[in-house]
């Protein structure tokens, strides 16, 4: 069995994108659709926050160590070097 054609999926044109938007009103509602809008777009936020956040940590880690490759012991601390190192 060839799973390749199953494979390669294109972008959605209009067509599929007017479809989706269609079944999203039928399943929530007008009256609802503006509340999980709302919370999607705030849960897409949070994500970003958290992704930049996560990234922010680790370039200030690879900043501190000088190497980069400095790993939590068990305590949650970073091992240093020692001087023989």
């Amino acid at each position: 069995m060839d799973c390749l054609p199953l494979l390669i999926i294109g972008a959605p044109g209009w067509l599929e994108i007017l479809i989706i938007i269609l079944i999203i009103l039928l399943l929530f509602g007008a009256k609802r659709l503006p509340e999980v809008m709302g919370s999607l777009g705030k849960g897409v936020k949070e994500f970003k926050k958290g992704a930049k956040e996560v990234g922010r940590a680790f370039e200030e880690d690879e900043d501190d160590d000088g190497t980069g490759s400095a790993e939590p012991s068990a305590g949650g601390e970073k091992k240093k070097p020692e001087a023989g190192e």
